[in-house]
């Protein structure tokens, strides 16, 4: 990937997680802000991810093989998560806005496991692949 695409992806990252932040992000200009409303963003995606879990962990609380399968599964995707994002940020590792970088990662990464974890708790029970 190349630097200015880098730079590119950061600014589109960047006005997702402002608009999601509220009115003080929208005026956000210096890095530290920037940072603190990407980690606002990302505490809000991980808040909804955590609310998400929860109904799936209830509605397997009567299959005991099922809830550790979701559990090794959650456990493993935090993993691949940090690991990730670690990757993504790397490439303006040391600079202020990599914590920016990682963050926006993050948010967008928890955003889709969130989304495939609704999936799940709301699947049809016909469906094979529904793991409830």
């Amino acid at each position: 990937m190349r630097l200015s695409s880098i730079f590119m992806g950061m600014g589109l990252l960047a006005l997702c997680s402002f608009a999601q932040a509220g009115d003080t992000c929208d005026s956000a200009t210096t890095q530290a802000e920037l940072t603190e409303c990407s980690a606002q963003a990302y505490q809000s995606a991980d808040d909804k991810l955590n609310e998400a879990y929860q109904v799936l962990v209830d509605q397997l609380s009567s299959n005991s093989a099922s809830l550790e399968k979701l559990r090794t599964a959650q456990r493993a995707w935090i993993g691949f998560r940090d690991a990730e994002c670690a990757f993504e940020s790397s490439a303006v590792e040391g600079g202020s806005a990599q914590p920016m970088i990682r963050n926006s990662c993050l948010e967008v990464l928890t955003e889709a496991r969130t989304e495939t974890l609704r999936e799940h708790a709301e699947c049809e029970e016909d469906d094979l692949s529904c793991p409830l």
